[in-house]
């Protein structure tokens, strides 16, 4: 049989292999060719006696990502044209139909009367770990790359082709939700523990270990299929089944807030499922599939989460006629917390790091930190010694800035004051090349005005990256005013090697993810002084879908440094351009209390160095007064908090710091995560419509103030019913 995207061999004991290697593509995707071809493949082994079995593997590293979103994407679209030609409910049973195709085919697999078996090596996720699901042997290679998962609430989507109910009926009911909300990728011998795989074997060894499962008798009947056949929870409707279902629901509303309709569709569909034969179930996943599908929350997440994220990682800002840079050496210039850390994520990235302080001492206390992570790791099973003693190597630490010389591309990341970077930059580009790019770690501090220190401001830009820095997925790009495009492709490059998310924004103070932050705390402060219970502001900020609220932000980031940024902004550009109240708030915690946030203990909350932290108990006699909670309107707060942050973000577009609506959305979510739901702070303005945000702008400016006005920007979107993404669109095609 010849196939585009399978290789399809017998051997002489009558086992197939069906290798699957996609031309022209790094990762086997599923799309309807797949589809199709693999129907062939099962047919044919279903219907030929001389078959036994058959075994799937994948050609290249990985086995598979999964499906390809854009198909996705494609049903939505037709869902729409069949709704205007035939009415909504024929669409309605064409989105069903379209979405169970996948379904059913897995389903065809698993009952075909022949055993299935695959072997994976690599990344196995969505779509592709259903496939295997479906299949009635799984082997997984032993090597640390391979991991598995069904990862689509992550996309605000769930697994819709079979993987709520084969997880639920291969796993304890209260584990496989757990692994159905979460979307976690697995390691080979977890998910081997879990019950989710057959067997794990040194990759070399993988096809042969299922080809033998097969020629010595595999069961060809999946377990649910098998009479007798007992839930691993017993029935829902029994004494142990319904131990599941009310913590269940309470750990949902907890994790969730209700916000994400893919989550509570896994509920329903487990719950409902099994209740009844596989075959009925499975319908039953489809028909919430579907309707998860035409989710505005579902679209939102697919288009940031994964399709812009993904235009992002592969370099969509990226000046084209500049050549693909080589760094191979990168020197970071100041080994405190932050440098420290960009020199560990460059290390781990395979690049030689040279790590510059004051003195040799001072240097090789940043580089344990990266002694102290490896370990970590190490501890977690993640990592062995010799990673770690690898890694390590790669740093070089120094107090001499001539060895820089031979580095291709130099990070300071020293003090946030002008002076002491203005003098770091002079004693850096004596020691460079001159084609070195010199990149600034500022999180406040404007490029254009750093840049004036250098001799060459043509290859000065901004890299901000995010605390901690080996966690945090984004780094902001920042572009002076004379930057140009090698210093862009050199840190866009940059960025890609040590595996994280750039965005690209011009010169502003605060840039972009800082100016949305400061808005959410300022939102917060203003909140607390207008006499509103802390834990209801903390709560409203949590049901928005923030992962904290604005006070424990603070605390993360330093009340100290929300004071200092305050008191230097004020200093700067004038009494206006401060809230009064914030500073008197912030001043009282800092400088009368001794409340610093996290790192000393004490702020908004407290820190015991036993238990879970809690709010300051003399918070309250902070507050002038205190308005009772009975009174207190949780939606309002909830769309403050969210709107001030959405405000902020068109403000940046519209000042031409952010100029796609891409970066705004991922930025978003990556740098504070901004309601992921949403799809990002523009995407919430988008799904809203501009019309109906400004109206709620307009309500929200009359009781609490002009910083809720819309900028003119917004007022023309509403007038013309346009959206950010329209409007990028519209620009791209001119």
């Amino acid at each position: 049989m010849n196939f585009t995207n399978f290789r399809f061999e017998i051997d002489g004991d009558g086992t197939a292999l069906a290798t699957w290697d996609m031309p022209d593509r790094s990762m086997n995707v599923i799309t309807p060719q797949v589809m199709d071809e693999l129907s062939q493949i099962i047919e044919k082994v279903a219907s030929d006696e001389a078959i036994k079995g058959c075994v799937i593997t994948s050609g290249k590293e990985s086995f598979s990502g999964g499906a390809d979103l854009t198909m996705l994407q494609s049903s939505n679209a037709e869902f729409m044209r069949v709704a205007k030609e035939k009415g909504e409910e024929a669409a309605n049973t064409f989105l069903f139909e379209e979405s169970r195709k996948l379904s059913l085919l897995y389903r065809r697999l698993e009952t075909c009367g022949k055993p299935f078996a695959v072997a994976i090596h690599g990344v196995c996720l969505g779509g592709a770990f259903e496939l295997a699901l479906a299949c009635h042997f799984r082997v997984l290679s032993d090597v640390d790359s391979t991991r598995v998962g069904l990862p689509e609430v992550k996309v605000g989507l769930f697994p819709g082709a079979g993987g709520t109910q084969r997880v639920a009926r291969l796993m304890q009911t209260g584990d496989a939700l757990q692994m159905l909300f979460k979307g976690e990728q697995l390691r080979p011998l977890m998910a081997r523990n879990m019950g989710l795989a057959h067997a794990v074997a040194p990759r070399e060894g993988i096809v042969q270990t299922a080809k033998d499962w097969i020629k010595n008798g595999g069961s060809a009947v999946a377990p649910w299929d098998q009479k007798g056949y007992k839930l691993p929870s017993n029935k829902v409707f029994s004494a142990a089944g319904m131990q599941i279902w009310p913590p269940a629901n309470a750990i949902y509303r907890r994790e969730t807030q209700d916000n994400y309709p893919a989550i509570r569709a896994i509920l329903e569909t487990v719950y409902q499922g099994l209740q009844l034969p596989m075959d009925l179930a499975l319908k039953v996943e489809s028909r919430w599939f579907a309707k998860i599908l035409r989710s505005k929350e579902a679209a939102a997440m697919i288009r940031t989460l994964f399709l812009s994220m993904q235009d992002l990682n592969k370099g969509a800002r990226r000046p084209k006629d500049i050549a693909p840079t080589s760094i191979k050496k990168v020197g970071v210039v100041g080994a405190g917390f932050m440098g420290a850390s960009v020199a560990y994520v460059t290390a781990n990235a395979g690049l030689q790091v040279v790590l510059i302080d004051r003195d040799v001492e001072a240097a090789e206390k940043g580089k344990a930190h990266s002694h102290k992570l490896m370990s970590d790791q190490i501890m977690k099973g993640r990592a062995k010694t010799a990673d770690r003693d690898a890694l390590l190597e790669r740093i070089r630490t120094s107090a001499d800035y001539s060895d820089l010389a031979d580095c291709d591309l130099v990070i300071e990341a020293v003090f946030e004051d002008p002076k002491v970077k203005a003098e770091v930059i002079q004693k850096v580009e004596a020691a460079i090349r001159p084609d070195c790019i010199f990149a600034s770690n500022t999180s406040t501090l404007p490029i254009s005005g750093l840049a004036e220190n250098s001799k060459n401001a043509g290859q000065f830009i901004g890299i901000h990256f995010f605390s901690p820095v080996e966690k945090m997925m984004l780094v902001e790009i920042i572009m002076g005013k004379e930057t140009g495009d090698k210093a862009l492709a050199t840190a866009l490059d940059y960025v890609r090697l040590i595996k994280k998310t750039p965005i690209v924004v011009n010169d502003s103070r605060g840039f972009f993810a800082n100016r949305c932050v400061l808005a959410y705390i300022l939102e917060g402060h203003l909140m607390f002084t207008e006499g509103l219970p802390a834990a209801m502001i903390e709560q409203a900020g949590k049901q928005a879908g923030m992962p904290v609220g604005p006070l424990s932000l603070n605390d993360e980031v330093g009340v100290d440094l929300g004071l200092k940024i305050l008191k230097a902004t004020k200093a700067q550009l004038g009494e206006s351009s401060i809230v009064p109240q914030q500073e008197v708030l912030l001043t009282a915690l800092v400088e009368k209390e001794g409340r610093l946030g996290r790192k000393n203990r004490k702020g908004f909350y407290d820190y015991p160095e036993s238990g879970q932290k809690r709010l300051w108990s003399e918070l309250k006699n902070l507050q002038s007064k205190h308005v009772e909670p009975e009174l207190v309107d949780m939606q309002e707060l909830k769309q403050r908090l969210l709107v001030t942050q959405a405000l902020e973000a068109a403000r940046t577009f519209e000042e031409g710091v952010i100029t796609d609506p891409r970066e705004a959305d991922v930025g978003s979510i990556l740098g504070f995560g901004f309601a992921p739901y949403t799809g990002g702070a523009l995407s919430y303005i988008d799904f809203m419509g501009a019309k109906a945000f400004v109206e709620l702008c307009r309500k929200l400016q009359e009781k609490h103030g002009d910083r809720f006005a819309p900028p003119k920007l917004l007022l023309d979107m509403a007038a013309s019913g346009e959206t950010f993404y329209g409007r990028a669109a519209a620009k791209k095609a001119a």
